[in-house]
């Protein structure tokens, strides 16, 4: 706003006279209204119809990399997963934490963990009693889920952890925050299906089936840019040799989640560009019902 034949005065703030103005619309501004631009100064209306504007940048997948590079959903899984552990501590003490395998160092079996624990449907044989748990007739499929934010001690979250915050954080730069988050719960929910066919009726938790989805998924998406693999493909080489070698480590677990985030990765580092979107949630979505469906054969034929 002005006044013909006075000093300008801010359109903004009438009561504040000033000779600086907008470098694209050329009204005058005080210097509290006056935003930086590329070439001068611009007033807030500008900026904000130049947001409106502006296209998202996305990444090589489709994501937004400006959302993916702030790794908020890496953050807030590996908050979750903290939270669990605080949770399991509060419910059944500081001695949840230690006392259980690899030398004491994995936490004993809390109540939190029993509750939340995956099981595996095959019968087993011990002092001649046949033991079965099918998890879905039972009532309890949430464990599917639940599993793989739970962990048996402060030592199995760390590592874990650290190895989401090394490898998340890469994968979510690279697919942005919603399709990470798809691939990391289809992955887990992937290993959380390989227990639940191929293990004894024994609790298992933690979140390796989904990291190991997101090792293999990094692969894949290295390769589809093509980028070099081959020190990502030793870790997971090695990683493998010691699932299948020490004891204590969910095989079944760690594999599933493995072949899973390879397949869920594949399908959208190479969808197509037209409907990329659609097909890439699509597929996600696919191979969730396909887990779902598995599951429900399975225990449909434990009778």
């Amino acid at each position: 706003m002005t006044t013909v034949g006075q000093v300008p005065v801010c359109y903004r703030h009438p009561q504040r006279e000033t000779y600086l103005s907008c470098s694209r619309c050329g009204r005058p501004i005080c210097p509290d209204c006056m935003i930086p631009a590329s070439v001068g100064h611009q007033c807030p209306e500008c900026v904000r119809e130049g947001s409106r504007n502006q296209r998202t940048p996305v990444t090589a997948f489709g994501g937004d990399a400006r959302l993916g590079a702030q790794g908020y959903v890496t953050k807030a899984l590996v908050g979750v997963n903290a939270a669990m552990l605080l949770i399991g501590v509060l419910i059944s003490g500081v001695g949840s934490l230690f006392g259980g395998g690899w030398g004491g160092l994995l936490g004993g079996s809390g109540a939190l963990t029993r509750w939340g624990a995956m099981y595996g449907s095959q019968k087993v044989m011990e002092d001649g009693i046949l033991y079965q748990f099918d998890v879905i007739s039972a009532g309890e499929s949430y464990r599917f889920l639940t599993s793989m934010f739970l962990h048996a001690g402060l030592l199995h979250l760390a590592m874990n952890m650290w190895a989401l915050w090394v490898v998340g954080r890469v994968v979510e730069q690279a697919l942005g925050p919603w399709r990470y988050l798809a691939l990391y719960l289809v992955a887990g929910l992937g290993g959380g299906l390989a227990i639940y066919l191929f293990n004894g009726p024994y609790p298992t938790v933690g979140a390796s089936g989904a990291i190991f989805g997101l090792f293999a998924a990094l692969f894949i998406l290295l390769r589809r840019v093509g980028r070099d693999a081959s020190q990502l493909l030793v870790l997971i080489v090695i990683n493998v040799v010691f699932t299948l070698t020490i004891p204590g480590i969910s095989i079944a677990g760690h594999l599933g989640g493995l072949v899973t985030g390879a397949v869920a990765a594949a399908a959208v580092a190479y969808a197509p560009q037209k409907n990329r979107a659609l097909i890439q949630y699509g597929a996600l979505g696919v191979m969730f019902v396909g887990i779902v469906v598995v599951a429900l054969i399975r225990s449909f034929s434990l009778g």
